[in-house]
């Protein structure tokens, strides 16, 4: 069977169709109207004499042919994508757009500043920043590049790791006034903690061969990790707070840093992209960028 110029089309919003979750969805991706879309996937079936779509009123699964035909159609959309990346590397000075998404707290305090340098080398290059605590499904959404402080758990996407941050136990003054200074590992259990809800509410740390694990509890919880910082720099409890975050406010006296002789889990951040993401040069760029400025960024502390 001859594939047409306009059957390539139709296989191409098929994919987007599956990746994007509903025809609505594959549209504005696309850029497209949701008729135009529902013409091409008809079209399709009608030619290839198959359905591909088992429909109801608000979703879709797909067929047992429709299921193989995309791991095809899938296929032609990333070799074009692809080819379009590999011309793109051609090009002396990179251009196009990159769409990112990383936490807020993070994202203001360390991407935004590395972006900003970023953009100063490569001018043409446009940046579509969103700043979210949330996880935004990167394949959906159009991402070039998420930073995480997590792995992966979606094995179909692709990341690289950018730093290794380290944190710190504090509480206020005002916070040790009231509440008293906690001097062994055991105690932190019996304080106020405020609760970073992205991660564990049992804490780790450790010094020399001995370990310990606190569960901690507080009455205030948030995702936010300036709000986290906030409420702790507030005196309404002791935090694990990155020290990139903490460090301005250990030396200005706003907070003050506990168990120093004790170690505790690092944060790895990485870069996650989807599958083929790297073959682009500018996601490249980027990768090799962030990393390069976390390491400086990193010197730049321990000097201070």
């Amino acid at each position: 069977m001859n594939v047409s110029f306009e059957q390539l089309k139709s296989m191409v919003v098929f994919a987007q169709v599956i990746e994007q979750g509903s025809l609505s969805a594959a549209a504005k991706h696309l850029g497209l109207s949701r008729a135009v879309v529902s013409y091409h996937i008809k079209k399709l079936e009608s030619s290839l004499g198959l359905k591909l779509l088992n429909r109801s009123t608000r979703s879709f699964t797909l067929t047992e042919a429709g299921q193989q035909y995309y791991y095809r159609c899938r296929t032609i959309a990333e070799q074009a994508q692809a080819a379009n990346q590999q011309i793109e590397n051609f090009k002396q000075e990179p251009e196009g757009l990159l769409k990112i998404t990383c936490p807020v707290n993070i994202g203001l305090q360390t991407i935004v500043p590395a972006l900003d340098d970023f953009k100063t080398l490569y001018p043409k290059i446009e940046l579509d920043v969103m700043l979210t605590d949330e996880v935004v499904n990167i394949i959906q959404e159009g991402i070039d590049l998420a930073i995480r402080g997590a792995p992966l758990a979606d094995s179909g996407l692709q990341a690289a790791k950018l730093s290794t941050l380290t944190t710190c136990l504090c509480g206020s003054s005002e916070y040790f006034r009231k509440h008293g200074r906690p001097v062994t590992p055991a105690e932190l259990g019996q304080h106020q903690w405020v609760i970073y809800k992205l991660t564990s509410n049992v804490l780790t740390l450790s010094k020399g061969s001995k370990s310990y694990s606190i569960k901690v509890r507080g009455t205030i919880s948030t995702n936010n990790a300036a709000a986290r910082t906030a409420f702790v720099e507030g005196g309404h409890g002791l935090g694990r707070i990155p020290l990139y975050d903490a460090l301005p406010r250990i030396k200005s006296g706003a907070l003050e840093q506990i168990f120093t002789g004790y170690q505790l889990p690092d944060i790895n951040v990485y870069g996650v992209y989807p599958p083929g993401g790297a073959s682009a040069k500018k996601l490249r760029l980027l990768i090799d960028h962030l990393k390069e400025y976390f390491i400086k960024e990193g010197k730049r502390a321990a000097l201070e």
